[in-house]
């Protein structure tokens, strides 16, 4: 199958499969001030998250591209939708169009349409330092995402299976890209030894990619003759992940992963985030309702984290963290045995 083919089952799958019918923030309770002392109409939602200057915390996560026109046409939308919106955006993975030239046109219409915008390159591991920079280029990227997808290409029929040398290929991308890189991962989550690797290595942003939202062992298994469904609940939960990896006050860490509202995105914060993303649930507005609807959306999200903060006297979403909180059940076991 071809790589534009497959980009193309992604999209498919990723939007039709079922999801978890349990999501972790919801073992996660916010503890509630009655006394309000702020301003609805003055609240800010700009964030520093190091090298980053964001206008929101919340950003449009990596989907798509390397489809041809179907998957042009789902960047430009998620691009004008993010610039009418002013958040930042992710692009999915560029190696497609590293390795076929005829698939830049796919990622360059995000930078096209969103000229101003807040824009994250993306490779995989396997990127070479010269790849890295290119893909940066491609769509003059504010910063680069390089994704960490173990477990679905082993899963996946034509996927990858040697991984020995991928640290050192990161190395040389984290040591010479020449922008901020963003470490992620793509719905297993990451564990405070992944973390702490990654630290020594110089990264200072990583996007934890908890289990909770589009499940890449599902999307490849519906790809697969036989299945390897053992697989399918994989991972670590995105509050607990958040919790194995605010391990350095340097090292800033967004959120991914069955986020559904701004309410999930205030908690993430408040656990230690310093941002979080949206990708499928975005996808499945978007190809279900159209780009106002997605737009809509994305507002209903940054109203849902401003009375969050209303409600906590939290002026800016940096004054979340720290806000008193209570866990149940598989977080408050997750809680006890691995971070207290």
């Amino acid at each position: 199958m071809s790589r534009a083919k497959r980009k193309i089952d992604h999209i498919r799958h990723a939007i039709s499969h079922e999801r978890d019918l349990h999501n972790h923030f919801d073992d996660m309770e916010v503890v509630h001030q009655s006394i309000a002392r702020l301003n609805f109409d003055e609240l800010k939602i700009g964030m520093k998250v190091g090298e980053l200057n964001l206008s929101s915390p919340f950003f449009v996560n990596a989907m798509t591209g390397g489809g041809g026109e179907e998957t042009k046409t789902i960047n430009a939308q998620l691009a004008a939708a993010a610039k009418e919106t002013g958040v930042g955006m992710a692009v999915g993975s560029q190696m497609s169009a590293l390795k076929n030239p005829e698939e830049r046109k796919t990622y360059e219409v995000v930078r096209e349409t969103n000229p101003e915008g807040i824009i994250f390159a993306n490779v995989g591991t396997e990127a070479s330092l010269e790849q890295a920079r290119e893909a940066v280029e491609m769509i003059d990227a504010d910063a680069l995402q390089v994704h960490m997808n173990t477990l679905q290409e082993l899963i996946m029929p034509e996927g990858d299976r040697d991984f020995s040398k991928r640290l050192t290929s990161m190395q040389k991308v984290i040591d010479g890209v020449g922008v901020p890189i963003i470490v992620k991962e793509v719905g297993y989550g990451m564990s405070r030894e992944t973390a702490e690797t990654l630290y020594q290595m110089g990264v200072r942003h990583i996007d934890i990619g908890g289990r909770g939202g589009t499940n890449f062992s599902k999307v490849e298994n519906m790809r697969r003759e036989r299945a390897l469904s053992s697989f399918n609940n994989w991972g670590i939960p995105t509050p607990a992940s958040i919790m194995e990896t605010t391990i350095h006050q340097d090292m800033y860490v967004f959120a991914s992963g069955g986020i559904r509202n701004g309410l999930d995105g205030a908690k993430a914060i408040i656990l230690g985030a310093y941002g979080f993303g949206m990708a499928g649930s975005l996808l499945k507005v978007l190809m279900n309702e159209g780009q106002n609807a997605l737009i809509e959306t994305i507002h209903q999200v940054h109203q849902e984290l401003k009375i969050a903060m209303m409600l906590l006297n939290a002026s800016s979403p940096a004054d979340l963290q720290g806000v008193e909180y209570v866990l149940y059940g598989h977080m408050k076991e997750w809680y006890d045995q691995r971070i207290h």
